[in-house]
């Protein structure tokens, strides 16, 4: 039934010449629910529904299908998007930023002159293929797809190692796909993606942009293919300035790491030096007290480095108390001290 009805369009699109026609098919439960139509001229807004790009919307009739057709589309290729969704209509707000959960979407490239189906499939999911005059129509399904595979890829072992592969493997697929598509808004479309500051792949691209002459090659293909249009100039801004930060990061950041590693280093040496000449100006300078000292008063001292009290030092030395008590005055008045923590302190090696 929905061959017929596509071979039906398609025989009467001679007539709609200069005219587009996207219609579908969805179960009958879906009766009276709004269908919205946008055209997505920002690629920065093709990953989520947005308010400012709704062009149309129609209604689901009885049977369960719904049609847009008109004559007021660009007349080359542009991204649009179908969706909706099962919510409430007081939620109707939470529509546009795709937070409801019953939302179905799909992101398509056609023209003003385009026939388009959207039959639902065998478990009546809808808006899943599409059926079209134009060749490219369904690429960006095919590119979901691929994302699709991307994702499982990374999670199946999700060390660092196998997403640094993974990544290469992915920009190289994904570039491969876009270029052997032959149209340029497939390419942007998986641009937005990669590109992505909240995805992981972002710091990738970066290194990637740096030295892979893909992406100027792009925005020629751009240029050629769709020239003074919006989406054409932003990417050509995004890469320049995307270049020139990845390239002062290489050429001028990375020289002042280089100065300050530098600096570090010979910060650090000095103060290596510093010590070590310090130290051994203390053994000197210790040295230098210890030769001043009689040997009796030597191992006094060295009662005292070993916080020896008093006593046992008279008793290591087989001397009398008073003995000791007056080589340690005579140690005062040789070192200019007068605790015995000022001698440790002086005498430690």
């Amino acid at each position: 039934m929905r061959l017929l009805v596509f071979l039906l369009v398609l025989l009467a699109s001679p007539m709609l010449r200069g005219q587009y026609q996207f219609s579908g098919e969805l179960s009958q439960n879906h009766s009276g629910q709004t269908v919205y139509l946008s055209l997505v001229e920002n690629y920065r807004k093709s990953s989520r529904i947005y308010l400012d790009q709704i062009i149309k919307k129609t209604q689901v009739d009885s049977l369960g299908h719904f049609q847009f057709e008109g004559d007021n589309l660009p007349i080359k290729n542009r991204i649009y998007r179908i969706h909706m969704d099962g919510c409430t209509n007081e939620g109707e707000a939470l529509h546009y930023l795709g937070e409801c959960n019953n939302s179905q979407s799909v992101v398509f490239i056609a023209n003003n002159q385009d026939t388009l189906y959207f039959p639902s499939s065998f478990d009546d999911q809808p808006l899943c293929s599409i059926t079209s005059t134009n060749p490219k129509s369904s690429l960006l399904l095919e590119v979901k797809a691929l994302k699709d595979e991307m994702a499982y890829d990374f999670m199946t072992y999700p060390s660092a190692t196998n997403q640094n592969l993974n990544t290469k493997k992915w920009f190289k697929t994904l570039h491969t796909f876009g270029q052997n598509s032959n149209e340029p808004l497939v390419e942007l479309f998986i641009y937005d993606f990669l590109s992505d500051k909240r995805n992981e792949t972002y710091p990738h691209y970066l290194k990637d942009l740096a030295t892979n002459p893909y992406y100027n090659a792009l925005s020629q293909r751009l240029q050629a293919t769709y020239p003074n249009t919006e989406f054409t100039e932003e990417f050509a801004t995004e890469i320049e300035m995307d270049s020139q930060w990845v390239s002062a990061d290489t050429s001028q950041f990375w020289p002042w790491k280089w100065v300050v590693w530098s600096l570090l280093i010979l910060s650090l040496l000095a103060n290596v030096y510093f010590l070590a000449s310090r130290k051994m100006q203390m053994q000197k300078k210790t040295q230098s007290h210890y030769q001043q000292l009689t040997p009796q008063e030597r191992k006094i001292a060295q009662g005292i480095l070993q916080d020896k009290s008093n006593k046992e030092i008279a008793m290591e030395l087989f001397i009398s108390l008073s003995t000791v008590k007056t080589h340690i005055n005579n140690l005062y008045k040789k070192l200019g001290v007068s605790t015995r923590e000022e001698i440790s302190h002086l005498l430690k090696k």
